[in-house]
């Protein structure tokens, strides 16, 4: 059961040109695991089943001229009208659209599920989108040779938060981006390591005092450290949002 209070299990639809990508590394770990559960769905739709000529025909070169091809709103528009369900939001993979972040994570896992376009050749005819209101989503400031690993990366990181998926809560709550900062840096058995050259690697000694206040003050600190130095844009939102509780506070 999704979090938005419906009976049936989060469901990610996918309109693709290869639907035997799916559910590949959907299938494994956590949430292949849900999967088999039926803690969650997952429905791949071949667009190519929606062309209407003998060819199964998708694409044609755009208009104005220029390299590639560009799917067409015909069929894809047949496919997003049988795959859409009421209540959810429907996605196009693309670089130029919104990025994808962990609120926005949260926001779609607590919907009933989604429904994704992968994009294919230079995109999809623009039209379409407009038709029935996509939004453009980004996983990334690159270029995918399709939208199908960028929907896999949107499907694994809302199914983690679904309920019953991951084994501790509290995992979830001390991950990065969780209150705008990275997670702090993990260590674990042996608390002294020497590598292959022999060098010797000791854990934070902080980390095996077994001061558990001392710990979490240890942890916050290398968090903030770490969002400063490799993260300059969130820690500048970080620290906006800091003095916007504290001004509320008083």
């Amino acid at each position: 059961m999704s979090e938005a209070g419906n009976d049936s299990p989060w469901t990610a639809t996918v309109l693709t040109l290869f639907p035997a990508m799916f559910p590949g590394p959907l299938g494994q770990s956590l949430a292949g695991r849900a999967l088999q559960a039926g803690k969650w769905r997952l429905d791949a739709l071949d667009i190519r089943d929606f062309a209407r000529d003998k060819h199964r025909s998708v694409d044609d070169t755009p208009f104005g001229g220029g390299a590639g091809m560009v799917m067409r709103p015909d069929v894809l528009d047949r496919a997003i009208r049988a795959a859409r369900r009421p209540g959810y939001k429907l996605i196009y993979l693309s670089p130029r659209g919104r990025l994808l972040t962990q609120d926005t994570v949260i926001a779609l896992s607590a919907e009933p599920g989604v429904t994704l376009i992968c994009g294919r050749f230079e995109g999809v005819d623009e039209r379409v989108l407009q038709a029935h209101g996509a939004e453009e989503m980004s996983v990334g400031d690159y270029v995918l040779s399709g939208g199908e690993p960028a929907a896999m990366v949107l499907i694994d990181a809302c199914v983690r938060l679904l309920p019953g998926v991951m084994g501790n809560a509290e995992t979830s709550a001390e991950e990065s981006f969780t209150d705008g900062l990275l997670e702090y840096p993990h260590y674990t058995r042996p608390a002294l390591w020497r590598d292959a050259d022999g060098r010797e690697w000791a854990a934070p000694d902080i980390l095996v005092s077994g001061h558990h206040e001392k710990v979490k003050s240890w942890r916050r600190a290398e968090a903030e450290r770490l969002t400063r130095e490799r993260r300059p844009d969130l820690w500048m939102k970080y620290l906006c949002g800091t003095a916007v509780e504290a001004a509320v506070g008083k």
